[in-house]
């Protein structure tokens, strides 16, 4: 499971290191080779190609022709790329989704347990404003409470 909040950089060339922690829990339970893709929110959805394959089986399973599922694939499974580590624990991120997730200098990584996302540091800040703003809203109550029970 992926847990954290991690702040790094990202080079000229578009290389970032994945967080060591990250590292470790997709190494160990997976392999070197992660999915990127545009997420719904201006971030990057980073999956270990084990748990998008899984996504992409579920998907093929629906109507493509479903207005909900021929979105999500237009804007979530067209844009994907294999994207390995290099051994130094790199990984290079493509130009368009750079720049989809405004993605220059700063970068935070956050460990979403079986995906991780990749933000801007601005956008990072204003998504967790969003949430703390939300989170005492009756949908995420009704979650926690169902997590308690289980």
């Amino acid at each position: 499971m992926f847990r954290g909040v991690y702040e790094h950089q990202i080079d000229a060339k578009g290389r970032t290191s994945l967080p060591a922690k990250l590292r470790d829990t997709l190494v160990g339970a997976y392999d070197e080779r992660l999915i990127l893709t545009t997420a719904l929110d201006r971030c990057l959805h980073a999956y270990p190609v084990r748990e998008w394959e899984a996504l992409e089986l579920s998907l093929a399973k629906r109507n493509p022709m479903e207005p909900g599922v021929k979105t999500l694939m237009r804007l979530y499974v067209a844009s994907a790329q294999e994207c390995p580590l290099d051994k130094l624990g790199r990984l290079l991120i493509p130009p368009t989704l750079r720049s989809y997730a405004g993605l220059e200098k700063d970068v935070v990584w956050a460990g979403m347990v079986k995906v991780i996302e990749l933000w801007s540091r601005e956008g990072w800040a204003k998504a967790q404003e969003e949430a703390r703003q939300e989170a005492t809203s009756a949908d995420v109550m009704k979650v926690l409470a169902e997590l308690r029970q289980a």
